[in-house]
Formats: C-alpha cells, sequence, structure tokens
C-alpha cells in the first residue's frame, strides 16, 4: 500500500511518516512537474527547458542549486543540509527522437497539440526524474530535523539517452564526494534491481575520399564508402574473436551520396562496443580502431575518430539493496482502479509477449520465474505486487550510465511498474501511459522508497559502513573510465 494513499507501516517511524507525508502533500506539484517534462520531450543534451523547471522548482523548495556542473549546460544539482553522510539522488530527464504520441491512447498516434514535440518519454525519464524530486524533498523534510547533520544532493543528470552524461561527471569525480546514491526507472514490475549490466563505448569515424567519375577515371578516386565496408568487414572477423558477452553494433550514418557513378569521397560510420566489464570494452574499443586505421591504410583515405560518449557496467551493492527492499515491502505496489486495470489491459493486447515472467530473475533461474508467474495469475496487466528480490548472478545487456555512478560510491536502484507486464522499452505504449495515473502511482512509490531508504542510511550509520565495506571490495580492480580525458558531452 501507499502511504499517505491507503495506510501506514505500523514500524515506521515518526520521522520517515513526516517526511513522507510532506511527498503526499506536494505530490500535485511533483506529478505536474513529470507531466510538463513529458510535454517538453527534449533530446540528449537538449534537455533546457526540463533542467530550468527542475532548478526552478528546487530554489523554490529551499535546495541549493546549481546549473552546468562538470561543464555540461543541462546538468545541475540541488543539495541541502552539510556534513556527512552525503546521499545523492540521480535524476534523468531526456526523451527518445521518433516517438510522438498522445497520451493515453490504445493506438500509436502522434501528438496534434500546438508545438508537439516529435520526441517522445519512451523510458520514461519524465517518471524517473519526478520520483527522484519527490524522494529529495522529503528527505530535505527529514534534514530539517538534525541539525544540518547529513546531506541530499539531487543530481540532474541529461543524455542518459546518448550521452552518459554520469560518466563524464564520474571522470570528473562528482560521484567521490557521496557516501551512497540511489534512484529508480520506469518498468513494467516491481523489485530491486540487483546484477550486472554491458559497458558501452560510442565512436564516429568518417572516411575521407577523393570524388571522381566511377566509370571514366575510377583510378583517381578513393573511396570513402569502401573504406566503410571493408571496417566492417575487419570487424565482422572480430566478433570470432572476442568475449562471448561483447557485443559490437554499428550504423552507417553517411554514405557519401546517391550517385553510383560518383566515388564516394565522404563516409561515415558509428560504432558501439559493449562488454560486460568496462576494461574489456577499453581494450575492444582499441581493436577496433585498428581496422579502422586499417580500412584507411587499404583504401588510401584520411579518417576522423570522434568519441561520443562511454558508460561502465554496474557494480551490485546487496546491502544498499536489502535496505531498498526493506522499505519498498514496508510502502508497498501501487494498486490500481477497475478503470485502470481496463485501460492497460486492452494496451496490452497491442504487443506481443505480455504473459512473460516478470523481472531481472525470471530469465536466470526457472524457479524464480514460475514464481513470479504465480503471482501473475492472481493479478491482471499491471504488475500490482513486488517481487522476491533475487539472490543471484543477474545480468542484463542492456547498458546504463548508473555503472559509472556505481564504480565510484555504493550505487542501488529499484524498478516500479509504470506499464503493463511485458510492455517493449522504448515503446509508444510507454509514452502513451506517461501523463496518466498509473505513470503517477509509480512516481509516487519510487519517490517514498527512495526518501525512507534515505532515511535508514541518514540514521543508521552501520548500514552505509556494510554498503561501503561490499562496495570495496567489489571495485578493488579499480575504475577504469571510459571517457577521455579531453571529450565533451554533445549531442550526436
Amino acid at each position: 500500500m501507499l502511504f499517505g494513499a491507503e495506510g501506514e507501516g505500523e514500524s515506521m517511524t515518526e520521522k520517515k511518516k513526516a517526511a513522507l507525508s510532506v511527498i503526499e502533500e506536494k505530490k500535485d506539484m511533483i506529478f505536474d512537474v513529470s507531466d510538463k517534462i513529458w510535454d517538453f520531450a527534449e533530446l540528449s543534451l537538449a534537455e533546457y527547458r526540463s533542467c530550468d523547471l527542475y532548478c526552478d522548482v528546487l530554489e523554490k523548495e529551499g535546495f541549493e542549486v546549481e546549473k552546468g556542473i562538470c561543464t555540461i549546460p543541462t546538468a545541475f544539482s540541488g543539495s541541502y543540509g552539510s556534513g556527512r553522510p552525503v546521499i545523492g539522488i540521480l535524476a534523468e530527464y531526456d526523451a527518445l527522437s521518433g516517438l510522438s504520441q498522445q497520451a493515453g491512447a490504445l493506438k500509436k498516434k502522434d501528438r496534434e497539440d500546438e508545438d508537439a514535440s516529435p520526441n517522445g518519454h519512451g523510458c520514461g525519464h519524465n517518471l524517473l526524474g519526478a520520483g527522484a524530486l519527490g524522494a529529495a524533498i522529503g528527505i530535505k523534510r527529514f534534514l530539517e530535523g538534525r541539525n544540518g547533520q547529513g546531506t541530499v544532493i539531487l543530481y540532474g543528470c541529461p543524455g542518459e539517452e546518448g550521452c552518459a552524461s554520469k560518466a563524464f561527471m564520474a571522470r570528473d569525480g562528482e560521484w567521490k564526494k557521496l557516501d551512497a546514491a540511489l534512484t529508480w526507472h520506469p518498468s513494467d514490475c516491481n523489485e530491486v534491481v540487483t546484477g550486472s549490466s554491458n559497458s558501452c563505448i560510442q565512436v564516429s569515424y568518417t572516411f575521407k575520399g577523393i570524388a571522381s567519375h566511377a566509370s571514366g577515371a575510377p583510378e583517381k578516386g578513393r573511396s570513402a564508402l569502401d573504406a566503410v565496408e571493408l571496417m566492417n568487414i575487419g570487424v565482422q572477423f572480430l566478433r570470432e574473436h572476442m568475449s562471448d558477452r561483447a557485443r559490437v553494433h554499428y550504423a552507417i550514418t553517411d554514405t557519401g551520396g546517391v550517385s553510383p557513378n560518383v566515388v564516394q569521397p565522404r563516409a561515415q560510420v558509428l560504432y558501439m562496443v559493449r562488454s560486460n566489464h568496462v576494461s574489456e570494452a577499453v581494450e575492444l574499443q582499441k581493436r577496433v580502431d585498428k581496422i579502422a586505421e586499417g580500412a584507411a591504410l587499404m583504401t588510401e583515405t584520411e579518417y576522423e575518430r570522434q568519441f561520443v560518449d562511454g558508460l561502465s557496467d554496474t557494480v551490485t551493492n546487496r546491502a544498499l539493496e536489502d535496505v531498498m527492499y526493506r522499505n519498498f515491502e514496508e510502502i508497498g505496489a501501487p494498486s490500481y482502479t477497475g478503470e485502470e486495470l481496463e485501460y492497460v489491459g486492452k494496451l496490452s493486447e497491442t504487443y506481443e509477449g505480455n504473459d512473460r515472467a516478470p523481472g531481472i530473475g525470471s530469465a536466470f533461474d526457472s524457479e524464480y520465474a514460475q514464481e513470479a508467474l504465480n503471482l501473475r495469475s492472481r493479478t491482471q496487466a499491471m504488475n500490482d505486487f513486488l517481487l522476491p528480490h533475487f539472490g543471484g548472478d543477474a545480468f542484463e545487456p542492456g547498458s546504463t550510465d548508473v555503472g559509472d555512478v556505481s564504480w565510484l560510491c555504493p550505487t542501488a536502484q529499484i524498478h516500479v511498474a509504470s506499464w503493463p507486464n511485458g510492455c517493449p522499452g522504448h515503446s509508444w505504449q510507454n509514452v502513451a501511459l506517461g501523463k496518466t495515473s498509473i505513470a503517477h502511482k509509480s512516481v509516487l512509490c519510487a519517490a517514498k522508497v527512495i526518501c525512507a531508504s534515505a532515511i535508514d542510511l541518514f540514521e543508521d550509520e552501520e548500514l552505509i559502513k556494510k554498503a561501503e565495506k561490499e562496495f570495496e571490495l567489489r571495485t578493488k580492480s579499480g575504475y577504469c573510465c571510459p571517457i577521455p580525458s579531453g571529450a565533451v558531452a554533445k549531442p550526436l
């Protein structure tokens, strides 16, 4: 159940109750922020209106705000309190291109409102940022009663979809000042996230050759497009000689033209290198660089290498996960009205996979998957229950720049159901749900779980010590930052 909506946990301290009551009191303002960010739907590193909105709200709520942190114009921090422990709350707010979608619709339909953005929040970052904001407001209320003992910092982290700003901030040492970092992400289920993820590095290669008539004077031309094709072939042969968990993806972003009778003087390809360990991704990227150099030599072309972004694998911290799970149990997963369930039931019919077993653990443990399915059998399209905390090894093939935070301080996060079971990520269905009461309930739930978890860390220094001890053990190999020293965060 949601505290303030249907009841309160009997064991919840008065301090927690007071902090969570502030979140409840300010929920309409928090939902308004979420909805406005949904409307803005700004792409990576172009989130100027979103950044301004958050900073304005934080200043009105009594936070000390700094814009443009780590030289990223749309990044910000909002802090309150002083001294240790210092708890960071991570917010994201960038959208995805080409996902314009009417809110609350049951079919794919572009927005038709005046000045509508062509983009959409298919990953729910409008919810993510608003939930983090709500948590920070609640934590501030708690800190007001501690005479300044402890600090909360809400971090505005732009460009998760195409820049990995948290990794740039990691390179600049921002996360080292924290004793712990907490965050969440919209999902199709309620769970505490565990396990690792893929690291990822993106590099663009632009080849430059010499134009010529492909039939009349082919010997005078030097094809940049040939260089791109040869590079791709070289990487194909590399695939046999890399880790099973490594991945290399590419997209030809410029073929040089549409005339086949011209030797193309320019061509460009964007590469993405992934591995389950960031140090391995860095080494694999060096091999891809050598293939680019070889392709240029074979075609007598020149090339420019442009680093785009890089991010690390996530480091598990069971100690913090346990804290978040206890609070998630106490606060409870969101519940839904008959009207809400009817709507998501119809929406779940628009995609395949709505009957799959939910949760990270279901992909790695058949008994866990069966338990998850048993829980689903008692519900409808929305997963309105908290999944058991998975205790085994888990690995998600996707990538998140939360990983870079987790290499520099103990970090944990939760998933909160914001769309129906099995709903695909980065989809129009997710965008359609982004302004509904269902989405608002996930924001409120996430804010309260994060807030309550942070309060436990402030109240019990042994919890942070335990998390720190585990962190030191898991990161003893050292952080291999994927961001070069001279790289600047910029959009693709």
